[in-house]
């Protein structure tokens, strides 16, 4: 028997505090835990030098560049934390202006903390006189980066942070004026716990419990995976595993200490995070096996009654998902090969989708008529960071209460939660502001479903269908 220990964080950071999370330790012994607080900036402008009597302070936006010289500069105050292990500066380039530039800027510790906002100038800019803390490469617009701070940023005070760039293609980023998109600094205190035992199922029906678009400098995959420790079964990824770029750094720094203690029990699929590490390299290199045939990213396998398919989305990178293309035949063999009553099939690139940031993705339409040709019952995808679930649908999206198949979006691993657009028909139930895994029950003749939402938060989501 497990029973839950959750170490309550008392001492909060009096300025700037975004988010305060902890860490869930499983099992009976004592043992340490490990928190992060995440805090927003108490002040950052950028100067120019072409207006070298201006001040940004009150800007929504951060500009770093050598032609015309821009220099960022940020501070943050840290208070009423103790035994800081780790900390990151984390910013997000500007969607309107920071189109791709080839030199984020470097980042460096300065011993100015008393600065002012609203009166900093090219003419009077503090000095950058520090030791250099980490820099960035080539970015792209409306992104997340992160450097690695703790070398400076070790316990509570004051900490003022410049960059400056080499480069004529700098880049522009939103500032703390621009709100969920503002600088943080993420700092984690106490040790991190050893991982659990995996959970032993009980005896009956299989459990599948996942989501997508998991790891990255945030601490929502830590709050995930503390929902993890507790569930047994086979853990699915909806794909987008390690952000940024799906890079073998990033899953030895964001996933493989988060849902990385699955892994023995984890069937992935690849999203384009993964793709932009040319052919998603560190994602089969990483799950190996487990991950299917890196040329393809398909497989399938059984549990208990169901099979379960486990598709690439990433079209382009396997020969396409149209009508023939060598995915869509071998699905269809695959399918009427299969001899057992359920199917579940997932992917992360979604057909049916009422997000903000990403349409309904009509290139596996192909894919989701083979599963309604023969009969296939749920269809789980990400990409859109938020929770929505659909009602039975046909291919062309109509209500079938009948042979219809039931459409769930699980973007809600640990990456920043993303907003609702327009809302399809159909669309059941939708929540975007918690994150949480799906434990889907695996029934003999239907499923249960479950949103188990991250600690704190109350939003649920359940039911039971029966298969086809």
């Amino acid at each position: 028997m497990f029973r839950r220990k959750v170490a309550i964080a008392t001492a909060l950071v009096a300025a700037g505090v975004a988010t305060v999370s902890v860490v869930r330790v499983f099992g009976d012994a004592s043992v340490a835990y490990a928190a992060t607080t995440t805090l927003t900036p108490v002040a950052d402008t950028y100067v120019d030098t072409t207006s070298a009597t201006t001040n940004y302070g009150t800007s929504g936006q951060l500009g770093v560049d050598d032609s015309p010289v821009k220099r960022m500069f940020l501070r943050f105050d840290v208070s009423g934390l103790t035994g800081i292990s780790g900390a990151k500066l984390r910013i997000h380039t500007d969607d309107v202006f920071g189109a791709k530039s080839d030199n984020g800027g470097t980042f460096t510790a300065m011993s100015n903390v008393s600065w002012s906002e609203t009166g900093v100038t090219s003419n009077n800019q503090p000095a950058i006189d520090g030791a250099t803390l980490g820099s960035l490469g080539a970015v792209t617009r409306n992104a997340w980066y992160e450097i690695d701070v703790s070398s400076y940023v070790k316990g509570n005070g004051s900490f003022s942070i410049g960059v400056t760039s080499s480069s004529g293609d700098g880049a522009d980023f939103d500032s703390r004026e621009s709100g969920s998109t503002a600088p943080q600094l993420v700092l984690t205190t106490g040790a991190a716990p050893s991982p659990t035992p995996t959970p032993t199922p009980p005896a009956g029906d299989p459990v599948l419990v996942g989501a997508g678009d998991i790891a990255g400098s945030g601490s929502g995959d830590t709050a995930t995976a503390a929902l993890l420790d507790g569930i047994p079964g086979t853990v699915f990824t909806a794909g987008d595993e390690a952000y940024p770029n799906g890079s073998a750094s990033n899953f030895s720094t964001y996933y493989e200490p988060t849902w990385g203690r699955f892994k023995s029990r984890t069937r992935p699929v690849a999203g384009n995070h993964e793709y932009v590490t040319p052919g998603a390299s560190a994602h089969y290199a990483y799950f190996g096996s487990a991950a299917g045939d890196p040329a393809k990213g398909y497989y399938s396998y059984n549990l208990g009654g169901w099979h379960v398919v486990a598709l690439n989305s990433n079209c382009s990178a396997v020969g396409g998902c149209n009508a023939g293309s060598a995915q869509e035949k071998w699905l269809r063999a695959d399918l009427a090969a299969n001899s057992r009553a359920c199917t579940f099939a997932y992917w992360h690139h979604p057909r049916f989708t009422s997000g903000a940031n990403h349409a309904p993705d009509t290139s596996v339409s192909p894919l989701v008529q083979a599963l309604y040709d023969n009969n296939a019952d749920v269809i789980v995808t990400g990409h859109n960071h938020q929770y929505e679930r659909f009602a039975p649908m046909n291919p062309s999206g109509q209500l079938d209460n009948t042979r219809g198949i039931r459409h769930f979006v699980i973007g809600t691993g640990g990456a920043g939660l993303y907003s609702f657009g327009t809302i399809l028909p159909n669309s059941q139930v939708r929540n975007n502001d918690t994150f949480g895994v799906v434990k889907f029950t695996l029934h003999a003749g239907g499923y249960t479903w479950q949103f188990v939402p991250q600690a704190g938060k109350t939003f649920t989501d359940g039911g039971t269908t029966a298969c086809h």
